[in-house]
Parts: structure tokens; sequence; C-alpha cells
């Protein structure tokens, strides 16, 4: 039985490090992909975690296999193509540590996922099935994750979104908005940013936005990320805010994804129905996500910064904070 299994992308992400003698940028390999870095946040926090996805027969690739490994995820369904490359991101950090990212994935092993290599069982074992909209830019990938979604509705699975838009990879608006709201048709937990929640509705205020989605498809819970602000949750039955933490600042590499991980671990730990989430227990759920973030900036590259169950609640003991509503 597995807490989480996670279907998408896992990638090097290369990320800053200093500059040469001749001035020239240097970068350092760390590894990444949101639904990989999801699933590293909850191991940290002791759940029993599975990854579906794929990437190339190169170093890279078996080098993100250890990394999943080491980090006690299942790897079972992380299969190795022998044709395409692992696919890298090249990241770019602005003066506050904000990040965006240049993607080599021409095609990327991670976007040759086909349906038949899925693991229904592995689906059917876990509690939460997670996914991001990385994994519907491009065919066969989609389909193995649509494919992967009938699987957990049918066993019924509660699934967590990620819509994590990242413009350059989809081929035009469009088609992006189209398929991003597809997936919003499975879901129950959705995470999402201010400028997704934009994108997709039109409103980059979290009360009309997130209501027009709820309206639309039902969505149990949707947690709008507000970066240092924290975070604005809406539930069926209750809606506020939690404001998040000042840290130094170093990569925000990965902080979305933390959140997500801490985020799902309370809710797993709570064992409640959850449309039977209480307006106290979307305080705890949201501050542990915060702080789980929040740690997650503090270094460099998503995997090796994100914290231990340990590190997060001495934190939350150091460092208490005030909600809003």
């Amino acid at each position: 039985m597995f807490d989480v299994t996670a279907l998408g992308e896992v990638l090097i992400d290369f990320t800053p490090s200093g500059h040469s003698q001749k001035g020239h940028v240097l970068f350092e390999t760390n590894p990444g992909g949101a639904p990989a870095n999801v699933l590293v946040a909850l191991s940290r926090l002791n759940m029993k975690t599975a990854f579906i996805g794929k990437v190339g027969r190169d170093q890279f690739g078996h080098m993100l296999k250890g990394v999943l490994e080491e980090q006690k995820i299942n790897t079972s369904n992380l299969l190795f193509s022998e044709t395409v490359n692992t696919t890298l991101a090249f990241v770019h950090l602005d003066e506050k540590g904000d990040r965006s990212f240049s993607f080599y994935r021409n095609p990327g092993a991670d976007i040759m996922l086909e349906k038949a290599e899925i693991h229904e069982d592995s689906i059917k074992q876990s509690r939460i099935f997670h996914f991001g909209s990385l994994s519907l830019t491009n065919e066969p990938a989609a389909t193995a994750t649509f494919t992967a979604l009938e699987y957990a509705k049918k066993h019924k699975v509660t699934i967590s979104y990620d819509p994590n838009l990242r413009i350059p990879l989809w081929r035009s608006l469009d088609e992006a908005k189209r398929q991003i709201l597809k997936g919003f048709e499975y879901a129950d937990i959705v995470k999402i940013s201010e400028e997704e929640l934009e994108f997709l509705t039109g409103y980059r205020d979290v009360l009309k936005g997130t209501e027009v989605l709820q309206k639309q498809f039902g969505t149990a819970i949707i947690f709008v990320t507000l970066g240092p602000e924290g975070c604005f949750y809406r539930s069926q039955t209750a809606y506020g805010s939690k404001e998040g933490y000042q840290v130094n600042v170093v990569d925000t590499t990965g902080a979305g994804d933390a959140f997500v991980g801490g985020v799902l671990y309370q809710i797993l730990e709570m064992n409640k129905s959850l449309d039977c989430l209480t307006a106290a227990d979307f305080e705890k759920i949201v501050t542990f996500g915060n702080a789980t973030g929040a740690l997650t900036t503090e270094g460099k590259g998503g995997i090796p910064s994100i914290p231990t169950k340990d590190q997060v609640e001495e934190f939350l003991k150091r460092i208490p904070v005030k909600g809003r509503m």
C-alpha cells in the first residue's frame, strides 16, 4: 500500500552556481521535476510513495533513479527509454531567488510514457494519486496520464493535481488551457498559483477565481499559493488564507511542490473525508504546507532543499505566525 503515487516528469535541473574565472555562469546538476519533488517531500515526512514515469538510459536517467531510491520512493514503474534522452531544464534565478526555466525536451523521455506502461495495481494500492500538467503537453504521455486518472477514479483513489503552467512547453495557449482544464475534471485536490488561476479563469482575485473553478468542476479543495504571502484555500464549506514565513530565500525551485507534499501529508494524517475537513483542520494543513515550502527556498535546487519532518516541526516551534482570513 502506498500513501501517494505520482506520475509525471523527473528531470535534471541545471541550477546557477556562481561564475567561472572567465566570468561565465556555472551550473550544477540537481534532480527535479514537480511530481518527483512532491514525492520527496512526502518521503521525508515518512510517507510511503511510488513514482510512475520515464527517463533516458543515460547518465542522468540512472542518476535520477538512484536519487528516488535513496529517498525510499518506489521506482518499479520508472522506465528507461532506449531512444530518447532524459529531459533537462535550465533554471534562471533573479535577484530575489525567483526562477524561470528553459527546457531541453524535444522530445524528452518523460513525454514518451505510454498508457500500456502504467501499472494499474500501483494506483489501486494508493491512498492519493498525484499528477501535474506537464505530462499533458505531448503524446503519448497525455493519453498515459488520462489512463492513470481513469484507474484512480475506478478504484476511488483521491486525486491531487498541480496545473503547473510552463508556457514554453505548449504548442499554444489555447491548447494549454484546454488540456489543463481537462485535468480539473478528475481532481479532488488542486494546488494552483495566482498566475495560473488568472490564466484559467480570467480572475486574479482568489475568491472569485476559485469560486469559478469550484462551480465548474466541483473540486473538493483548491489551494492558491501566494509566494511569500502564504496561501488561500477553498473547500466546499470554508475558505480562508494563511500568511507565509519570512526566510532567507536562495532559490524558490521546488517550493510549491514541497508545499503540496506538506499539505497532502497533513490530509493523510487527519484521515478524514475531504468534505469533513473543518476551518481548524485547514489552519493546520496550510500552516504545515507553508512551512515546508518556505524551508525549501533556503537552499539551491528542488529535491536537495526539501526539509525533513523534524526540520519542519522544529521550524514551526521556533517561528509562530498568525493567519489572516
